[in-house]
């Protein structure tokens, strides 16, 4: 599994972590530093393959993106605008000085005004870090969650993370999904779900999570009021449908039996990501090994649409106006654009580097940002796309790994 998830486990720099010496948890040092080149929005880079689109015009806003590197131990900020993509500010994050600590998830409060990150390579565990947006100043030390935490999201109100324990170096057994206070970063639950729980998005009522189980081929949906499992579905191939659930598990208990993957059959679907549409009654399920996203009616509790991806459906969005969804498409290196009023893909693209990652989009549905890992010591990427000219349009140069992307704010 490790080389299908993007924190692969690093080689000489993590087998000497543990010899390293540790620092204090003070606030992460930001690095104020000159923009890197721009890469200016001129003409598109051509695609794979794109249905006739309205024509290429410049960005009359800017907008502004954060995006962590796993393997350098850094977070970006890329600023986006009529001059192109550049970085505009690097932050240090960590406090073991030998050990790649591995910034993965990274979500944007909804007043704009925090930024929440996990760390995945902790000793033993990962952490969640809270950061002041603007100055990028951490609040305070960061607190522990379970192994690997991974995908995270907010409540719309803010005052709730989920964070899914992946797990990833771990053995094979049920993982969880930590549910954290988020004014005073207080872990209030772990949720035990399946066997490497992914894709942590809720729903827009803030009343519903969802996440998908890569090795148990399951999406599961969590209550947010009771922190609970209220249902299950099998998304494996040709037995997609609910599963019976125990009443324990409604009210919040262990995990019910049965319901995790026991035999550990070879995942079919082994799903990356669980994405609610924009009015919360479809789920969008991207299967990473059958190459096709299920449209999953919330209502029915049934496939109601399917959808056919290029190679290794990864990272999962929705645009505000509800039209489009957004796949990056990690072992083919490529992004693609499906309009949900017809269920066909307008537009499939090849990135600027390899390992294609995560995907966020920017408030007037216009612009999709899309990191890219790379490999070995070559410089991660965030590539720009115009949605609605359905072109690649500017790219931004980051650390190596780049994973978890987050869109912050948008202005003149």
């Amino acid at each position: 599994m490790a080389d299908m998830h993007s924190c692969r486990k690093p080689t000489a720099t993590l087998a000497v972590a543990l010899a390293g010496l540790a620092l204090l948890a003070v606030p992460a040092q930001s690095q104020q530093r000159g923009p890197r080149p721009v890469r200016p929005a001129t003409a598109p880079a051509p695609s794979i393959s794109a249905a006739r689109a309205t024509p290429l015009e410049a960005p009359t806003s800017t907008y502004w993106v954060y995006v962590g590197a796993e393997s350098a131990d850094r977070i970006y900020r890329v600023r986006f605008g009529p001059d192109g993509a550049a970085v505009e500010k690097t932050i240090a994050i960590g406090e073991l000085a030998a050990e790649m600590e591995g910034p993965h998830g990274l979500q944007v409060s909804p007043d704009g005004k925090w930024l929440y990150m996990t760390t995945g390579h902790g000793t033993p565990d990962g952490k969640l870090w809270k950061y002041d947006l603007g100055p990028d100043t951490l609040v305070g030390p960061g607190i522990s969650l379970g192994k690997f935490p991974a995908t995270l999201d907010l409540t719309p109100d803010g005052l709730y993370s989920f964070s899914a324990n992946f797990n990833l170096h771990g053995e094979m057994v049920p993982s969880s999904i930590s549910v954290v206070y988020t004014p005073t970063l207080t872990e209030v639950e772990q949720i035990e779900t399946c066997t490497m729980p992914h894709g942590s998005r809720i729903d827009p009522t803030g009343a519903l999570h969802y996440s998908g189980c890569m090795m148990d081929d399951q999406l599961i949906e969590i209550n947010t009021r009771t922190f609970a499992v209220s249902r299950r579905f099998s998304v494996a191939k040709g037995k997609e449908g609910p599963i019976a659930i125990s009443a324990t598990e409604h009210a919040g208990h262990q995990m019910a039996q049965g319901a995790s993957h026991a035999a550990m059959a070879p995942s079919t679907c082994s799903p990356t990501w669980a994405q609610p549409s924009a009015d919360g009654k479809k789920i969008f399920v991207a299967c990473n090994k059958a190459d096709e996203i299920l449209e999953i009616d919330r209502a029915k509790w049934a496939v109601s649409r399917r959808m056919a991806t290029g190679r290794g459906p990864y990272n999962l969005s929705v645009t505000p106006d509800g039209k489009q969804l957004l796949v990056t498409l990690k072992q083919s290196a490529g992004f693609e654009i499906f309009d949900l009023g017809t269920g066909r893909s307008v537009g499939q693209f090849k990135n600027s580097t390899t390992v294609a990652h995560g995907v966020a989009v920017s408030p007037d549905s216009r612009y999709a940002f899309v990191s890219s890992e790379r490999v070995g010591a070559q410089p991660g990427k965030v590539d720009v796309y115009d949605l609605k000219a359905l072109a690649k349009v500017a790219t931004a140069d980051v650390g190596q790994q780049a994973s978890g992307i987050t869109f912050w704010k948008m202005g003149k």
